[in-house]
C-alpha cells in the first residue's frame, strides 16, 4: 500500500463496495484495519465489516483535499452499507452553488437544505450540489483551501463591508465589469470540475486557457491561470490534516496520519482620534486567513493627546497584560519604522518574542510599503494588508460612536 493520500475500498465476495474510507497515509490507514485491538479502536460494527470483506482496492489522490472530495462522491455512488446504513446524516452537510449572475458558494446542512427543498421554499436557486460530507470541520477547512484557489462569493457577499474585506484577501472576485463577470463563471465552472473529481480535465482545460491567453497576449489572465495550474499541484493540506485527526478523535477513529499544524493567528493594532480628542484604540484578529470578529477588541485611551505612537504602545501593552487572550504569531501596525520600533520596545521589555510587521500608506491611504520580517510578509502580503484595513475600520467605526456622530 502506498503512504500517500487517498480513498480506500473493503469490498464483499462479489466485488461489492461495503465500506469506503479516506486516508492521509493509505498504508497505516488500512493497517490499522488488521490489528489486535481492532474491537477496541473501532468497534463491532467495523469488526463485521472486516469479516466481510474478501477484497481491498484503494485510489490515490495528490491531496487529502481531493480524498475529501473523491470520497464524497464514491459514497454517494455506491452507498456502501457500513457507511450509510442506520446512520442519521441529517446534521452532514453539502456544498451549494447558486444559479445567479453572480453565483455564492457556501454550505448547507442536509435537514435544513431537504426540508426547505421539499416544499420548494429556498431562497435561491441551485446550480449544483455536492455531498453530503459526514465531517463539518473538514468540509469547512476544505472550501477555505479552495477559496484560495478559486475565489468565490459566499452566503454573507450581500453585505458590503463582508465582501470588500474578502476582496482585499483575494478570495472574492474583484470588479464588477462584463470581464470580471465572464472570468467569474469559469471560476465557477472550474470548481464545479474539481468538486466532480475531474482534475485532469480542469488541468487540461486549463493549459489550453493559458495557452490561449498568451497567444492573443492577455499576459495577465495567462499568468492568473498559472498560479492556479501551480496551485492545483502544491495543495496545502496542512489545515485538513489537523481538523482530519481532532474529527477522528471525536468519532473514536484511527489517526489517519502523523502531521499536524497549528493556527496562524496575526493581530493588527490601529489607533483613531480627532486632534487628540476621543481617542481609542481597536485590535482585530485573523486566524489562518480567516478574521475573527469574536476576539476584536476596542480600547479607550488614557492618553488624550494627539500622538499615535503613545497610542500604540498603551493599547499594545494593556493587550499583553491579558494572558489569558492567545498570543500572536504576527504583529501589524499602521505607521512606519517609528511605530515598528515602539512596538518592538514594548515587547521586548517583557521579553517576549513576536515578529512585528510595520504598513505605511500612501496619500490616499492605501498601503504603499511593509516593513519588518521579508519572509513573513512574502508568504502573509494579502493578509497583513486586509487585517491592517480591518483595524483602521474597527477603530474609525469605534471612534465615531464615541463622538456620538457619523463623519461622511
Amino acid at each position: 500500500m502506498p503512504d500517500s493520500p487517498g480513498v480506500y475500498i473493503f469490498k464483499d465476495a462479489r466485488k461489492r463496495p461495503l465500506y469506503i474510507g479516506r486516508a492521509t497515509s493509505l498504508k497505516d490507514r488500512t493497517k490499522s484495519y488488521f490489528g489486535d485491538d481492532l474491537i477496541v479502536t473501532r468497534g463491532p460494527r467495523i469488526i463485521d465489516m472486516v469479516t466481510r470483506a474478501k477484497s481491498l482496492s484503494w485510489q490515490e489522490t495528490d491531496s487529502v483535499l481531493e480524498a475529501i472530495i473523491l470520497e464524497s462522491l464514491l459514497i454517494k455512488r455506491y452507498q456502501p452499507h457500513y457507511n450509510v446504513d442506520e446512520r442519521d446524516d441529517k446534521s452532514d452537510q453539502y456544498v451549494i452553488i447558486t444559479d445567479e449572475t453572480w453565483p455564492r458558494v457556501f454550505l448547507a446542512r442536509a435537514r435544513d437544505f431537504d426540508a426547505t427543498a421539499k416544499e420548494n421554499r429556498l431562497p435561491y436557486r441551485v446550480k449544483a450540489r455536492f455531498g453530503p460530507f459526514v465531517h463539518g470541520g473538514l468540509i469547512k477547512e476544505a472550501l477555505k483551501i479552495l477559496r484560495k484557489m478559486f475565489p468565490f462569493k459566499d452566503k454573507k457577499s450581500h453585505d458590503p463591508r463582508h465582501e470588500a474585506f474578502y476582496r482585499a484577501l483575494g478570495t472574492s472576485p474583484d470588479g464588477n465589469d462584463a470581464n470580471a463577470k465572464r472570468r467569474y463563471q469559469r471560476t465557477i465552472a472550474n470548481l464545479i470540475l474539481f468538486f466532480e473529481g475531474k482534475k485532469a480535465t480542469l488541468r487540461a482545460k486549463l493549459e489550453r486557457d493559458m495557452k490561449a491567453h498568451a497567444r492573443k497576449m492577455e499576459f495577465e489572465e495567462a499568468g492568473r491561470v498559472k498560479k492556479l495550474l501551480y496551485a492545483l499541484d502544491h495543495v496545502n493540506d496542512m489545515a485538513l490534516i489537523k481538523e482530519q485527526e481532532v474529527g477522528s478523535k471525536e468519532h473514536g477513529e484511527g489517526k489517519d496520519g502523523n502531521s499536524s499544524s497549528r493556527d496562524f493567528r496575526i493581530e493588527a493594532y490601529d489607533i483613531a482620534h480627532l486632534s487628540g480628542t476621543n481617542v481609542v484604540g481597536a485590535m482585530t484578529v485573523n486566524v489562518n486567513g480567516e478574521s475573527a470578529p469574536s476576539e476584536y477588541r476596542k480600547f479607550k485611551l488614557s492618553r488624550q493627546v494627539d500622538n499615535d505612537i503613545a497610542g500604540l504602545v498603551e493599547i499594545l501593552s494593556r493587550r499583553l497584560n491579558h494572558s489569558e487572550w492567545t498570543y500572536p504569531d504576527l504583529i501589524v501596525v499602521d505607521g512606519n519604522q517609528n511605530q515598528l520600533k515602539a512596538a518592538e520596545a514594548v515587547l521586548k521589555a517583557r521579553r517576549i518574542t513576536i515578529p512585528v510587521v510595520a504598513v505605511t500608506k500612501d496619500e490616499r491611504h492605501k498601503a504603499s510599503d511593509l516593513i519588518g520580517d521579508a519572509h513573513l510578509i512574502e508568504g502573509h502580503r494579502k493578509t497583513i494588508i486586509a487585517v491592517n484595513a480591518e483595524a483602521h475600520r474597527f477603530a474609525i467605526n469605534f471612534h465615531r460612536k464615541r463622538r456620538g456622530a457619523i463623519i461622511f
